[in-house]
């Protein structure tokens, strides 16, 4: 057993989830440390853990959001067993199928979410976070003046984001700020799951889509299909994006806006990963026009 599961075993029995007798790594987080415990009556639960919690409440933040989308949503996500500073205990849910009938599933799922979970304002009752680092959700009435103060000029700050952006590069970033009225179309917040990419799609016990790892806020549903469709999705996931474009009557120019909406993420990244997968040369490529020439 390795040191990593064997902190996580030591971190379940501190909490009293004794008949957990082996936990086996998990792959596909980034963040945080994961791992498949095996109690003693046979059946597995999952279990994350930070080496160094970034809050006290990042899993109730996390657990919140999960049954958020649940409640709210009606999308699929595993039950929440355990929660607290220092772990989070969840049922098991199943790899997702590699076919194009599942990813045509999830586009009704996704779409439902979004079109059923509108909101007068932007942001969250509380932050919470992506990744490691907080995700700023202070209430807007304004979906522009929240996108640009808190999913994009509030990564500056970060010393990651500092070293990797010039000041020509900043100074990019706020001009298409100012101008995110006229790059981008007025539309209603509603429910998003905040981190949707690939390997947060999974499934439930019934084969239908679930989701994992959200970081939850009313704000432009665009900002999920645009994580969903800059981050590599599988070729089977092709089927999805008509679809989904289909059932929320999306207009045809909605990929041009794609790198502008994930330049949240490309940011979070920066701030939170060395190396950071080319997520630097992207923000620069998308900033290239917001420069003033000399």
């Amino acid at each position: 057993m390795t040191g990593t599961t064997t902190g996580l075993l030591g971190r379940l029995h501190a909490a009293g989830l004794t008949d957990i007798d082996a936990v086996e790594p998990a792959a596909g987080g980034l963040a945080a440390t994961a791992g498949l415990a095996r109690r003693a009556d046979g059946t597995s639960v999952f279990v994350k853990a930070f080496d160094e919690p970034p809050s006290d409440g990042v899993f109730a933040a996390e657990a919140e959001g999960l049954a958020a989308l649940r409640d709210a949503g009606g999308v699929t996500t595993p039950e929440v067993l355990f929660a607290d500073r220092d772990l989070l205990v969840l049922s098991v849910l199943r790899p997702r199928p590699g076919t194009a009938d599942f990813w045509e599933q999830f586009a009704h799922v996704l779409a439902r979410l979004h079109t059923s979970t509108r909101h007068p304002r932007f942001g969250w009752h509380r932050d919470n976070w992506l990744g490691r680092r907080l995700q700023v959700n202070t209430w807007e009435d304004d979906g522009f003046e929240f996108f640009a103060r808190h999913r994009l000029l509030r990564w500056l700050g970060e010393p990651r984001v500092r070293a990797a952006l010039g000041a020509a590069d900043r100074a990019a970033l706020e001009r298409l700020c100012d101008r995110l009225p006229e790059l981008l179309p007025a539309r209603p917040a509603c429910l998003t799951h905040g981190d949707l990419w690939a390997m947060n799609v999974m499934a439930g016990a019934d084969g239908r889509p679930a989701l994992i790892d959200p970081a939850v806020s009313y704000t432009w549903a665009e900002v999920d299909l645009a994580h969903l469709w800059t981050t590599a999705p599988p070729p089977e996931a092709q089927v999805f994006f008509g679809l989904y474009a289909e059932l929320t009557g999306l207009d045809p120019q909605w990929r041009d806006r794609m790198p502008i909406l994930q330049l949240r993420q490309h940011l979070a990244v920066i701030a939170q990963f060395d190396p950071d997968w080319g997520a630097a040369d992207l923000v620069r490529a998308t900033l290239a026009p917001f420069r003033r020439r000399p």
